[in-house]
């Protein structure tokens, strides 16, 4: 196979992971969360998100 090919696959399997685990850890936060509290459940999980990318 050419490196190029499995460099792609690679990348593409990081970006779906990293994806799928922002979108179970919003899921985990906010199963049983008071509709009151969800502002605050998703602004936090938006900042562990931005601070595993190192944006933060």
């Amino acid at each position: 196979m050419d490196p190029i090919s499995i460099w792609l696959i690679a990348v593409l399997g990081v970006v779906v992971a990293v994806a799928a685990a922002a979108v179970l850890v919003v899921r985990l936060a906010m199963h049983g969360t008071a509709s009151h509290h969800r502002a605050a459940v998703l602004t936090a999980a938006a900042d562990v998100i931005r601070a595993v990318r190192g944006r933060r």
